[in-house]
């Protein structure tokens, strides 16, 4: 009959623990609270940059002034149409919802911004390419997010977690509670349900105190976005979703559906505050 193998003796384990290299050590990149929370919970966070149609290191007085302009809708719909143009563009190209009047206004604005330069034929072009809206409307948001409510926020952050893809757009840090917000640049007819499946994957994993899905539209959410999400909860049939306001919905207490109507970042400070709500003690 065979013999079991001997166990290794306590100075063998000893030599091996003393030949081995030491562990690595992994500091936290330069960086707020947002960073370090996700440190705590086992990620080794990194930051991207974001494809921008702007240099990184604006100044402070140009950030302010886009950063304002960025909070018209109107607005955002003309700077993606540009974007989306991928070369000269006439201002009534840019986006069918905005009059030509005003559209010119925008694009002579983008020019005085440094963001874009006139051409011929009554042309413009954006003077930094970029492939998509969505880095400058994490941007802006993330912005607002640090000025307007006092968060600690990093943006483009791979966290790097086992079969979980794509990255957490935003994530903000205040009163020792980690938000994500999934943002979303498109209208509601091109979000695909893998593309929720990725972002339930990505909170499931993450575990933030609260979760956002951001659309930066005016269309109602009910006809195909609160379905998609609705499908993915792990409460199946899933509760119905509760209109806080306008087009902000409660799934959950502390997973919360906007969009842009009457005001981007008004709806979202409304959905933070109910979350917070949801997360403090019972009134005494």
């Amino acid at each position: 009959m065979p013999q079991p193998p001997s166990l290794p003796s306590a100075r063998d384990l000893e030599l091996h623990a003393a030949g081995a290299p030491p562990a690595p050590r992994t500091l936290l990149q330069p960086g707020g609270e947002a960073l370090a929370m996700l440190a705590r919970r086992g990620f080794t966070a990194t930051v991207a940059p974001l494809d921008l149609p702007f240099p990184a290191d604006l100044e402070a007085q140009v950030a302010e002034r886009l950063s304002e302009r960025l909070g018209h809708y109107a607005f955002r719909l003309f700077l993606r149409g540009a974007i989306l143009r991928q070369g000269p563009f006439t201002p009534e190209d840019a986006t069918r919802y905005v009059d030509a009047e005003l559209a010119r206004g925008f694009a002579e604005e983008l020019v005085a911004l440094d963001l874009a330069t006139r051409e011929e034929g009554g042309r413009y072009r954006l003077l930094h390419p970029v492939n998509s809206f969505g880095g400058t409307l994490e941007w802006y948001v993330a912005r607002e997010l640090r000025g307007r409510l006092g968060f600690d926020v990093a943006v483009g952050v791979k966290f790097h977690a086992r079969d979980v893809g794509g990255d957490l757009d935003v994530v903000a840090a205040a009163e020792g509670k980690l938000l994500y917000l999934e943002m979303k640049s498109s209208p509601p007819k091109h979000l695909a349900p893998d593309e929720v499946g990725a972002f339930f994957r990505r909170v499931r994993t993450l575990r933030p105190h609260l979760a956002l899905f951001v659309m930066d539209t005016a269309l109602r959410l009910s006809d195909k976005v609160l379905p998609l999400l609705q499908a993915e909860l792990s409460t199946q049939p899933p509760p119905e979703p509760r209109r806080v306001v306008r087009e902000v919905w409660a799934l959950t207490p502390y997973l919360y559906v906007v969009n842009a109507r009457q005001d981007l970042l008004g709806n979202i400070g409304v959905a933070i505050a109910e979350g917070f709500r949801a997360l403090a003690p019972p009134p005494p």
